[in-house]
């Protein structure tokens, strides 16, 4: 998805090393924070056989970022089922931040996300949650508010007892274009013919529980 010769200039570096390197990223709903050999573990706090879709979590970047940018990161699945997912370009409707206080309150509900007051594209890249899913593995690209899904392509991810070692994700929002790929396999390219591109806003690491997982060397460049 690099193309040689392109100049990009770094707005924002993670090595995602542990707990402090996150410190001052925001939580909405029961997130765990851990380490794993080096890298950032994610995990959920609550029982999901209990709690339902109530125990899931998103984890925001509190940097907001413009248009036209590379965002990539290394990902490791530790132990399923669950379903690992990026936001980008999430913001309030309306030019209204997303953390503005007249938002609605969120707490890692789905729905809050992808039908509520928020604007953002969502790739869901390792969808090993349900039977379903793990059946027929793909990456969906939807955008909401709405809960559109506009893209799909195969997904490459090995359950996590094949894992080996992480892998490099890289997502490309570049005006109406997005694309996606993950160790420089390109699994789909969406071209937004809409009168409504989303452009600039935020970026931030959403699991289904009892996901346990792995992160880090996040990256976010100007393209």
């Amino acid at each position: 998805m690099r193309s040689a010769g392109t100049a990009t200039s770094v707005l924002y570096s993670n090595p995602l090393a542990g707990p402090e390197d996150v410190a001052d990223w925001i939580a909405e709903g029961p997130l765990g924070l851990g380490t794993h050999h080096g890298a950032l573990e994610l995990s959920g706090l609550l029982d999901d056989g209990e709690f339902g879709d109530h125990a899931h979590w998103t984890f925001w970047c509190p940097k907001e970022f413009p248009d036209c940018i590379r965002i990539s990161w290394e990902f490791m699945p530790l132990a399923e089922p669950g379903l690992a997912m990026l936001f980008f370009a999430a913001a309030g409707q309306d030019g209204v931040d997303l953390f503005a206080p007249e938002l609605a309150q969120r707490t890692g509900y789905y729905p809050q996300y992808h039908s509520g007051d928020i604007d953002a594209l969502h790739v869901s890249y390792f969808r090993h949650k349900f039977e379903s899913e793990r059946a027929f593995r793909t990456c969906n690209l939807r955008k909401s508010a709405g809960f559109e899904l506009v893209a799909q392509g195969a997904d490459p991810l090995p359950p996590a007892e094949d894992a080996n070692g992480f892998y490099r994700l890289e997502v490309v929002k570049d005006g109406p274009r997005v694309a996606f790929a993950i160790n420089g396999l390109p699994l789909f390219e969406w071209h937004d013919a809409s009168d409504k591109i989303l452009g600039g806003g935020r970026i931030g690491f959403r699991q289904m529980a009892p996901l346990r997982a792995a992160y880090r060397n996040l990256v976010v460049e100007k393209l």
